[in-house]
């Protein structure tokens, strides 16, 4: 098997404590043809399950989601993920092949916009629902509009959206639910939110700029702003 080496974060064993650092080492680098010798094919059912358009299983599900994430790529390859959410079903379904995003009040980076528009226009959006294990992807060509009769129809928090993304949908599949089984996302178990600072607090302390909130400031502060 080919394999360069390169400089990267090794993997934690599974009996290691949570709270353990991990080393910096060296760990070998695959190259394509050496996934074959590590990955089965997948099946002809795993293939087939890629679908060119939205049928009532996944329109019932965006329908159902409260919860995505959108990744776009830019003119120079990078990638950019970004979590999406709103009240359920706030992605609308608008045919079989057409998605509508709204986008709410973020921090004005439009990291994902500029990619939309810039870039190759690809999109895919990976949508959650809570108690639901599988997830369901949806991909195709994204485009922005600020149509005022659009924005206004989509009007949620007591606001319009500041631009929609209409996604041309041409492919569309249900993954597994294995990887939040392994996680146990939906378990009602939760880290306490005190062990971590808000994100004000963190910001500001790696960069020195603005000042430190107490979380309950900042909740205060997202509630003018959904």
């Amino acid at each position: 098997m080919a394999m360069a080496a390169t400089k990267g974060i090794a993997g934690r064993p599974e009996n290691d404590s949570l709270g353990a650092s991990i080393k910096e080492t060296f760990v070998t680098q695959l190259r394509a043809e050496d996934l074959a010798t590590i990955y089965a094919e997948p099946s002809p059912r795993v293939i087939a399950k890629a679908r060119p358009a939205i049928d009532a299983h996944a329109k019932k599900f965006i329908e159902m989601s409260p919860f995505c994430v959108l990744a776009t790529s830019g003119a120079d390859g990078s990638v950019d993920a970004s979590p999406r959410g709103g009240g359920i079903g706030f992605v609308h379904v608008a045919g079989p092949n057409q998605l509508l995003m709204p986008d709410r009040s973020g921090n004005n980076r439009i990291d994902s916009f500029r990619n939309v528009v810039e870039g190759s226009g690809f999109v895919h959006l990976l949508f959650f629902v809570p108690g639901i294990d599988e997830t369901l992807r949806v991909g195709g060509r994204g485009t922005l509009s600020a149509d005022s009769d659009l924005l206004a129809a989509m009007v949620e928090f007591g606001k319009p959206p500041r631009a929609v993304l209409n996604v041309a949908v041409s492919e569309v599949y249900f993954h597994c639910g294995k990887a939040l089984m392994r996680s146990k996302l939906w378990s009602p178990e939760k880290v306490e939110r005190s062990v971590m600072p808000s994100i004000v607090t963190v910001v500001h302390e790696q960069t020195g700029l603005g000042e430190p909130a107490s979380q309950e400031a900042v909740e205060e502060i997202y509630k003018t702003q959904l």
